[in-house]
């Protein structure tokens, strides 16, 4: 569970714990109690039962909240997932072979158009090996193949021009 070692990274103070004197409550419903002193807000706490959590402490005064200190840090948890999820624009790479037939081609450029659709950027690559080096011409081409195949199924921009490496040729293509 590394999730709940980067929320409990930023410090969460519950009941006697939290250092004020007056705090902006929330009751368990979500409605606003308004400004009452701590005593108050942790007395009223623990009569129906739940937790005094400190929400944020950057507001004057800190806002606090009744609930389950558990139940909130599993929400924190969950939120924290989906932020996760949601982050696209990472770069995924597709490697060719120089000798890679048409269908292998077909099946890598949909990879990419999955990739692409994510938000994500892709580096299509391509390795040359011994005496592969010497037709770089015909290692272009497939690449260049590959990109055309691509440009078919959804608008392509290249971010980096077909290059070559120490090991072969690659180009970085986002959505366009």
């Amino acid at each position: 569970m590394p999730a709940i070692s980067t929320i409990l990274q930023k410090r969460i103070y519950i009941n006697n714990q939290i250092r004020a004197s007056e705090v902006r409550l929330i009751d368990e419903t979500g409605k606003q109690r308004g400004i009452v002193p701590f005593q108050e807000a942790l007395n009223l706490a623990r009569e129906r039962g739940f937790d005094l959590i400190q929400i944020t402490e950057k507001v004057e005064p800190p806002v606090c909240r009744l609930g389950e200190y558990g139940k909130y840090l599993y929400q924190l948890e969950k939120k924290l997932k989906e932020t996760k999820k949601q982050e696209g624009g990472g770069l995924k790479e597709i490697r060719l072979t120089f000798t890679i037939s048409s269908h292998d081609l077909e099946t890598r450029v949909m990879q990419a158009e999955k990739f692409l659709q994510k938000g994500n950027r892709v580096r299509a690559t391509l390795r040359l090996r011994g005496r592969q080096n010497a037709l770089e011409g015909y290692a272009r081409e497939k690449l260049e193949k590959f990109v055309e195949a691509l440009r078919a199924h959804l608008p392509v921009k290249l971010e980096s021009e077909l290059k070559k490496e120490p090991r072969g040729l690659s180009v970085i293509l986002v959505k366009g």
